[in-house]
């Protein structure tokens, strides 16, 4: 056994007491230190199987005194699979209600003894669920939004190709039957494919850099969901090869995705192949990727990089879920690929490029033109115009650095 096989289950071990203890009692006073956090009421530990188990209920976060139906965040939590919970991602929740964005913060089984498909069918149920009772509590599905980060990235992308792609999983299929209308994904920072997890520092210049305890992290993350599975039977678990796949006959057009990561994180890659798997499926994707910044740098909401994340998250939240339904496009729902599997495309999908303060990240480049310079723009930055686009482009694929 090596120094990794005995120290990095204990610091998992240790990190996920660590949070749930500070959840216990932090939650109980920053969110009275925080005046926008003030306003945001939680009903927590609502169940959405009838299992009794803590990993099958949700919490709801939604701004208090507000009688309306509220644009709705279905959200998925990180955690490597093995650990966290809807507690300890408790700051996420408070962020988007906030902003005024009901959340439904779930629960899933995880770790080796709840391998696949457990996870992603507990989201599954979870979902529908929400679909089921959530108006009752106050949710617009009219105006639903998929999002999670890490691992929960991972069983958002794939929950968002069973709602819109055709499955032989029972569960997926229930999902996919619903026929529901999302209005847009937002999966950050995740691990998209289990599939040969040493390509994330196969290139020797990664290999050196890593930390043996990062690359052991990252083989935990596929046993834990995957257990001793052949990824090749999982195909829910790596969404990124389903996505490069060929559309199924009767899938539904995908909605806008947004993405966000730090160069410094170690599953960039699987973002930047997310996000060119879905552009070449004619989706609107937004990319946002902060330089230096690390595995979940979203969190640490004092710094400027997660202050500038969190600002792009609620302008495209804001692009996609504030509109009244009528200002919303009428044949999203109805968009299907052909019988040959080629996706029909309009104007609407063609994708408008914009890059701000960017300098070319290591090992990938993109074509694109500069916005205009916006206010503290340092004076060295020479943004070129905009460039001409159809006036009923909704999104940008955007790299910032």
């Amino acid at each position: 056994m090596t120094w990794d096989d005995r120290v990095v289950p204990k610091l998992h071990w240790s990190i996920d007491r660590t949070a749930h203890g500070f959840s216990k009692l932090g939650y109980q006073v920053v969110p009275r230190l925080m005046p926008q956090w003030r306003g945001v009421e939680v009903q927590r530990d609502v169940p959405y199987r009838r299992s009794g188990l803590p990993e099958h209920r949700l919490d709801v976060y939604r701004p208090s005194g507000k009688a309306q139906s509220l644009p709705t965040i279905f959200y998925v939590h990180g955690g490597a699979f093995s650990m966290m919970s809807k507690d300890t991602h408790a700051v996420m929740a408070y962020q988007l209600a906030s902003h005024g964005y009901q959340v439904f913060m779930v629960n899933y089984r995880q770790g080796v003894d709840h391998a696949y498909p457990r996870p992603i069918e507990d989201v599954c149920a979870a979902l529908l669920w929400v679909l089921e009772r959530g108006a009752e509590l106050g949710a617009d599905l009219d105006r639903l939004a998929l999002m999670g980060e890490s691992a929960g990235a991972n069983l958002t992308a794939a929950l968002a190709y069973c709602v819109h792609n055709p499955r032989p999983e029972l569960f997926a299929r229930a999902v996919y039957d619903r026929n529901v209308r999302v209005r847009c994904v937002l999966p950050m920072y995740g691990a998209h494919d289990m599939h040969d997890m040493e390509r994330f520092w196969r290139d020797p210049r990664k290999r050196h850099r890593m930390a043996s305890w990062i690359k052991r992290t990252i083989v935990e993350m596929s046993v834990a969901y995957l257990g001793s599975a052949d990824p090749r039977r999982c195909p829910l678990a790596s969404p990124l090869r389903l996505y490069r796949a060929r559309p199924p006959k009767g899938a539904r057009r995908m909605p806008p995705f947004f993405m966000s990561a730090g160069t410094a994180d170690p599953l960039l890659a699987d973002t930047i192949g997310l996000r060119e798997a879905l552009e070449a499926r004619g989706v609107d994707c937004e990319l946002h990727v902060h330089r230096g910044e690390m595995h979940a740098f979203d969190v640490l909401l004092w710094r400027s990089a997660a202050r500038a994340h969190w600002r792009a998250v609620f302008a495209f939240l804001e692009r996609h879920l504030k509109p009244t339904i009528e200002a919303l496009p009428a044949d999203a729902a109805s968009h299907r690929v052909d019988d040959e599997g080629s996706e029909a495309t309009s104007a609407s999908t063609r994708r408008r490029a914009r890059v701000q303060n960017v300098r070319p990240l290591p090992g990938h480049t993109s074509t694109v033109a500069p916005a205009p310079k916006p206010p503290g723009t340092p004076p060295s930055v020479r943004p070129a115009p905009p460039p001409a686009s159809p006036p009923d482009e909704p999104t940008a694929s955007r790299v910032t650095g």
